[in-house]
């Protein structure tokens, strides 16, 4: 080989190493779980949900929702925490609606506030130290009323709690849900009902459906994040506006280079919880309709810009994807192949993370 060959690729192949070094120190000390209704599909429970995630060597796990226990007594509790400390994995907790005024509010008996307070226990019991919620969702937004009220009945239900969200050290991990609050509104809820025990669960798929740029989610509330609901997207421009979907780690067109490195600043403690939602059709924001606009009005120009340029840049998802929202009675062989592409999809999530960015403290021992 000539010198001067010899030299190009030496400096090639260097420029490649120092290429991956770069990523990988991405997801450097960061641990790497899932949230559990990413295989909502096969209605595991807790213990089987705990043994599934210490068998793909995460870190970390999101129970999020009190159903997905087999029971919340506090002997049964006490079994799952054990079971998890066995496993070496940590116990990320989590409920529902916590809005009263809310589309989403499923009244069950008990008071937003009571359900607060026993989720806050619950998570107590495991050893989370976080507690993801949410406010509503899209109905919300786009129904008669603004979205300040429905912020602050949050709010309200939030200060009743405090107390008892001190005393048992657990943080309120709101999240901004799917529709509902942009990332400055979600911030409003949190500073307003006090962000000594009110945090973020940062969601990276659910901006897009209020036009915004996942960036400028992590830039607003990765302050204020305990943990995290990340997936990727696409969006791209449609006639009406732009159209955008989740899919897979990996699949879509956020830069995730830009978004971690970032992330290692402002939040590098915040837990990393794929949720990994595939199975939805692309969903329409008709941002050229003047009529959209009334459930938006104090969005920043720069910001919508910001969305805007994402949408230009982006493309549709071509790959293939079985469609769980879709209309009409389901055959079994339709069941069994949702339930495989939310595993695949969440394993190749998950792989995705830990070889292309570095995420994960088990998996690179």
């Amino acid at each position: 080989m000539h010198r001067r060959s010899f030299l190009q690729s030496a400096a090639a192949g260097l420029a490649f190493a120092q290429a991956a070094q770069a990523q990988n120190r991405l997801g450097a000390g960061i641990k790497l779980g899932f949230d559990t209704y990413s295989v909502r599909a096969f209605k595991w429970k807790d213990i089987q949900l705990l043994d599934y995630a210490a068998g793909l060597k995460a870190d970390t796990v999101q129970i999020s929702d009190s159903a997905d226990y087999t029971s919340t007594d506090p002997a049964h509790l006490a079994t799952v925490k054990a079971h998890a400390a066995k496993l070496g994995l940590e116990i990320d907790a989590g409920i529902g609606c916590i809005c009263p005024v809310s589309k989403s509010w499923k009244p069950g008996g008990k008071s937003p506030e009571e359900v607060t307070i026993d989720g806050l226990k619950v998570a107590r019991a495991v050893g989370a130290r976080s507690m993801r919620c949410f406010m509503g969702s899209m109905d919300d937004r786009r129904g008669d009323k603004p979205i300040e009220y429905f912020m602050e009945a949050t709010i309200k239900v939030l200060k009743a709690v405090k107390s008892q969200a001190l005393d048992l050290g657990v943080k309120i991990a709101l999240e901004n849900h799917a529709g509902d609050m942009q990332a400055r509104e979600t911030r409003t809820v949190i500073e307003e009902a006090g962000k000594d025990f009110v945090a973020s669960c940062l969601d990276t798929g659910n901006p897009m459906w209020v036009m915004e740029d996942p960036q400028v989610t992590l830039e607003i509330l990765g302050p204020y994040a305990v943990t995290t609901h990340v997936r990727d997207s696409v969006v791209f421009e449609h006639p009406r506006g732009a159209a955008a979907q989740w899919v897979a780690l990996g699949d879509g067109i956020i830069d995730w280079a830009a978004f971690f490195s970032l992330y290692q600043k402002v939040c590098p403690k915040s837990l990393l919880q794929l949720e990994i939602i595939t199975g939805r059709p692309p969903q329409i924001l008709p941002y050229y309709e003047k009529d959209w606009w009334k459930w938006f009005p104090n969005m920043p120009a720069s910001e919508f810009a910001r969305f805007a340029a994402l949408a230009k840049r982006g493309h549709p998802f071509m790959g293939s994807m079985v469609v769980e929202d879709s209309p009409g009675r389901k055959p079994s062989e339709f069941t069994d192949a949702l339930k495989e592409q939310q595993r695949v999809d969440l394993e190749r999530s998950i792989l995705f993370a830990r070889k292309e960015l570095g995420f994960g403290l088990r998996s690179q021992g």
